[in-house]
This record gives structure tokens, C-alpha cells and sequence, in this order.
């Protein structure tokens, strides 16, 4: 018989590690390539708990449970996890090391699956069980999968080749450039194990993992610029295997761990932050010396060639006629309460289809309607869906994912028909304010994403309010919607990528916000290209964001009384671009629409 309650699901769970000699165990939300979002065979920690977020960690001992989030999930664990079953604990606040060390008795083993964790993680929790007289041990296998009964198989979907118009680089360019890194760096050998860092070094995409267009595998890059693939031999079709050549030996996923054996006596590097601690430990075990570096494919997948920008533009300019059809659908239908957050999304989804060759979403919709909006990771269940209330704010935040491009747009939109309150005007105003000085900054070259983030916050600030999560992340082309390592955030220790200096051809969010816990949420989010910028009589080298997002902003929250000339004349310049690139692809009613909500301010 199934356990169908979380209950009976921890109590098994309880067993199963009470007969393995652990008293403590840990779950996190990750798989073996610590990916963002993970296949449905590795939603270990939602399938035990009901939590639905992309982030969180538990840990159970005999007597105890704790689920570990971060503030984007504060509001959304409470509504999905049992409190009588899960303390519920905040991250970076609270450590999983620290409540493992209190809820354990001396001499206890605690249990971790080194597939899903790093080796960073497992050396400070060891570390500080110690102190508590208690011990970290890596297990052979997971014992949550000795107990979820109906667990899914992993995707046998087939990987699939990402033209080379659309990548502007061959596969051998970007191992050969690989291999001069190694050479540079004395190493014989890299393993790469993200996801879209071995799609993005081979020009393949796969149907692995929802949201992101990746197979399940593995790459090892030697100095010859040859590179041995790791993927069930079932997934890779003729064309794909022909494409690669003999540079690229395809072999067995499952021979993927004995394979790090094979390096004895080599000098190999991969990288701490995105292997898992089992990789690490095979290639030590296995007479290796390892070299801790960070990825050579992320910095130059993140700076986009001119195909990548081409793309991403094309991408936009259709996703935009997508979201301006359902704007004016929304303006029609929701003020006489007609739609729920579930059919609004239901109904984004179907103008996306419908623009032409989506492929998935980048990532769940956040369709958060009045109070809802204020949960900044939302996502909208049979229990939760709300009604889009006459006289509310609604926010959406939503992608999709095309060959030529990854989108990610957040509009927030006041459903009429009276007018909005002199509050909301205030934190929409505020909001937009910021994102424009973003939007508009110039800055020299050296300039890292931490320098910019108090540009999208300094009107919020000046009102006594702020906002819990960064104002920008990386994307990717045709893979991950957050895509390292870029980013627009607080300089804050750990947080990675806010020290990483921005580069031409990086593509980031500008999505400032503000959200009244229980009332309301607003984002306004579009995405934006780094560019080289000449000013006149300027001295070295300079930069700035092209905008790529083209779709309306709502008007009817804009206090036109605290903007400047300036931010009206850039709502202006970009509503005059939205309705020259979107207006040709609509028509009727919807063209009516965009026309009107595209008027100058």
C-alpha cells in the first residue's frame, strides 16, 4: 500500500534509517548535478514534506524534523508543511549543522547522500557534529528512495542537437578553447557536471528536468579537446552521436563514478560549487590530484555571441506579443471577475503557445493575485488559487523557453475598475523609479553586479522599504532562466556571482519590487543585455544594458507626479519600441489594446 500521508511518509523514513544505524538523516532539494530544478525521480524532499519550492533542506533525527528555508519561502513553507511534523527554520539565520548537532545523541551517525550535497557542506557539518560527539557519514544509497514506493524513473527522453546558427560556436570551438584552459592551468583532465554547462559544451539540449532544457549526463574534458560524454546510450539519436563525431566517446551514465578511477596520477580539476562531494571523493580515492576551479564553460556560456543576442532578441519580440495578448485579455475579462490565478496562468501559457515554437516555460508561473502577490516564490495550487478581485493588484512572473532564446517578464497590473490607492500608486512609482535608474545607468568596465543593486532600491530606501531577494540574475540561451555567474544583488558573504564583473554579451533581470505582507506584491521585471557604450569625451572603457523585454508596463499605477522628466521620457522611448516591434503581430481588440496602453505618459 502507498503512503499517501507525510506522516506515514516520515515515519517510514524513520525506519528505514533506524535499520541502517542512523539517527539522523538530511534531504535537501537537489540532484546529482546540483541543478535549480531537478527531475521528478529527485523530488526526495517534496514527495516526504508536500514543500513545492525550487529551494529548502530537511533533517530528521529520531525524534525530530526541520525543514530549512530562505525568505522567498517563509510564507509558502507554512502553507504546505505540517508544523506538528517540521520545525520550520530560516536560512542563512539558522544552521541544519547546529539543530542536527542539538537533536543528536553522542556517538550518533547522521546520515548524507554525497550525490546531492557538496563537499564544502559535508566538511563544515562534519566538523561541527564533531564537536557534539557525533558523526557525518556518506551512505551507498538513499534511504528516501528505499521507502517512496512509486518513485519516478528519470526522463528517458532523447537529447537533441542546438543548431549552430542558433549557438554561433561549434561544440569542437568551445572544447578546443577548453583544452588551451587546461593547458594554461597544468591539468590533464576536467570534469564538468551542471547540466548546462555540458549542453551548452556539446550544442545539445534535452526533456530531463522540467522548466530547463538539459539531459541527464556527464562530461569529462581532456587536453586534447576530446571529451567523453556520460548519458544513457538509449538518449543520444544518430544525428546527435554523428554531429559530436569520434572527438566525443559516449558512454554509460552508470559508469560514470568507477570511470573517475581512470585519472590516477592526474592532475584534475572540477569545480566545488557545482560537483557534488561523490565526485570529489572518487577522484581522490581513485589517485587523482584534484584541482578546485570554477567551471571554464560558465563565464564564456554567460557571454552571449552575437547568434545567442540575435536570438534572445527574437525570442523576446515574440514572447512579448504573447504577453500583450494576454494583458488585454486580462484588462478584458478580470474586473468582472471572471479569472483565478490558475486559469490566468493557463491562459499566458496558451498565448505563448500560440506566438510559435515554445518549447516549455522557463519556470512555474507566479500568479499571484492580492495578498497572494506578496509571496515573492509563489506557486499557485488547487488550494491556494485565488480569484483576481475587482479593485486589486495582481502580479504575474513568467518565461518561456524557445530555441532561440529563454524569456523571463514580471508585470504588475491594477484590475480595475476603480482607481488604485495613493499607497499603491506610491510603491509601483517607487518600483518603477528604480527600475528605470538601473535601466539607464552607464559604468565602467570592472563594474560588478553588487555596485548597481542600491541603484533599483535608493526610492524604496528613501521611503523606509526594501525588498528580500536580489534585483537580477543571469540567463541563459535556451537553458537555465537563472544563470550564473552574474548577478544584481547586496554584497553579501556567499551570495555568489554578486562580485562577478558584468561583461558585454551577459544577459540579467532587472526586477526590483515591494511586497505589504497579506495586502499586495508588485515587480516589474524585464531583461537586459550588457553592451559597450561610448561617451563623448569619456575616458576608458564603458558599459551599459540594451532592454530586451518589450511588453506594456501598467500606466494606471504610475504616479506621473513623482517621475522625472527623464523617466517619463524613458517610458516614453520604451512603449514607443514595444509598440513598433508588438503592434505588427496583433490585431483587433488586442492592437486596439497595446495602442492605448502604449500612449506616451
Amino acid at each position: 500500500m502507498l503512503m499517501h500521508t507525510h506522516e506515514a511518509r516520515l515515519a517510514a523514513l524513520r525506519k528505514e534509517l533506524e535499520r541502517r544505524g542512523l539517527e539522523g538523516f538530511v534531504i535537501p532539494i537537489s540532484d546529482e548535478h546540483l541543478s535549480e530544478y531537478v527531475g521528478g525521480y529527485a523530488q526526495r524532499l517534496a514527495w516526504l514534506t508536500g514543500f513545492g519550492g525550487s529551494a529548502g533542506t530537511v533533517a530528521v533525527t529520531k525524534g525530530n524534523a526541520a525543514i530549512f528555508v530562505d525568505g522567498r519561502y517563509t510564507l509558502q513553507v507554512r502553507d504546505q508543511v505540517d508544523g506538528k511534523l517540521y520545525e520550520y527554520k530560516s536560512v542563512p539565520g539558522d544552521s541544519i549543522a547546529d539543530w542536527l548537532a542539538q537533536n543528536v545523541s553522542e556517538g550518533a551517525e547522521v546520515g548524507f547522500d554525497p550525490w546531492l550535497h557538496t563537499q564544502g557542506w559535508a566538511k563544515t557539518a562534519r566538523k561541527r557534529l564533531e564537536k557534539a560527539g557525533a558523526k557525518l557519514v556518506p551512505v551507498e544509497s538513499n534511504p528516501v528512495d528505499a521507502v517512496w514506493e512509486d518513485q519516478p524513473e528519470p526522463s528517458a527522453a532523447p537529447a537533441f542537437l542546438q543548431d549552430e546558427a542558433l549557438t554561433g560556436r561549434s561544440s569542437a570551438d568551445k572544447r578546443g578553447a577548453i583544452a588551451e584552459w587546461l593547458k594554461e592551468e597544468k591539468l590533464d583532465a576536467v570534469v564538468i557536471s551542471a547540466l548546462d554547462s555540458v549542453a551548452w559544451l556539446l550544442n545539445i539540449r534535452g526533456q530531463d528536468v522540467e522548466r530547463t532544457p538539459v539531459a541527464l549526463s556527464y562530461l569529462t574534458v581532456h587536453g586534447d579537446g576530446t571529451a567523453d560524454w556520460f548519458i544513457a546510450p538509449e538518449k543520444v539519436p544518430a544525428d546527435v552521436a554523428a554531429a559530436l563525431g569520434n572527438a566525443v566517446r559516449i558512454r554509460d551514465r552508470r559508469e560514470f563514478a568507477a570511470s573517475l578511477a581512470e585519472f590516477k596520477g592526474k592532475r584534475v580539476s572540477t569545480d566545488p560549487a557545482r560537483s557534488v562531494a561523490a565526485i570529489f571523493d572518487a577522484l581522490e580515492t581513485g589517485g587523482a590530484t584534484v584541482v578546485p576551479e570554477t567551471d571554464p564553460a560558465v563565464l564564456p556560456k554567460a557571454t552571449k555571441t552575437e547568434a545567442e543576442q540575435a536570438g534572445h532578441r527574437a525570442a523576446q519580440h515574440r514572447d512579448g506579443a504573447a504577453v500583450s495578448n494576454f494583458l488585454h485579455w486580462l484588462s478584458v475579462e478580470a474586473p468582472q471577475g471572471k479569472v483565478d490565478e490558475l486559469s490566468a496562468a493557463a491562459k499566458l501559457q496558451g498565448f505563448r503557445e500560440a506566438c510559435g515554437d515554445l518549447r516549455d516555460l522557463s519556470f512555474d508561473t507566479i500568479s499571484g493575485a492580492g495578498p497572494n502577490g506578496a509571496i515573492v516564490h509563489y506557486r499557485v495550487s488547487e488550494e491556494t488559487n485565488r480569484t483576481l478581485e475587482p479593485n486589486s493588484v495582481y502580479l504575474v512572473d513568467s518565461g518561456g523557453q524557445y530555441p532561440d532564446g529563454t524569456t523571463d517578464i514580471t508585470r504588475t497590473v491594477w484590475i480595475g475598475p476603480d482607481a488604485p490607492p495613493a499607497e499603491v500608486k506610491d510603491r509601483y512609482t517607487r518600483v518603477l523609479k528604480g527600475h528605470i535608474a538601473l535601466a539607464t545607468q552607464t559604468f565602467p568596465k570592472g563594474t560588478a553586479g553588487s555596485q548597481l543593486d542600491s541603484l533599483a532600491r535608493q526610492f524604496l530606501w528613501a521611503a523606509g522599504v526594501d525588498y528580500a531577494h536580489g534585483t537580477g540574475h543571469g540567463v541563459g540561451s535556451f537553458l537555465s532562466v537563472h544563470e550564473g555567474p552574474q548577478r544584481i544583488a547586496k554584497p553579501r558573504g556567499g551570495q555568489a556571482g554578486t562580485e562577478q564583473e558584468l561583461l558585454p554579451g551577459m544577459i540579467l533581470s532587472n526586477e526590483p519590487g515591494y511586497y505589504k505582507t497579506g495586502e499586495f506584491g508588485i515587480r516589474i521585471e524585464n531583461l537586459v543585455l550588457v553592451e559597450e557604450r561610448q561617451i563623448e569625451g569619456g575616458e576608458g572603457e564603458w558599459l551599459g544594458f540594451e532592454t530586451l523585454t518589450l511588453a506594456p508596463i501598467d500606466a494606471t499605477l504610475v504616479d506621473t507626479d513623482l517621475l522625472t522628466e527623464a523617466e517619463i521620457a524613458w517610458w516614453n522611448t520604451y512603449h514607443a519600441r514595444v509598440r513598433e516591434v508588438v503592434a505588427p503581430q496583433l490585431e483587433g481588440e488586442a492592437l486596439e489594446w497595446l495602442e492605448e496602453a502604449c500612449a506616451p505618459l
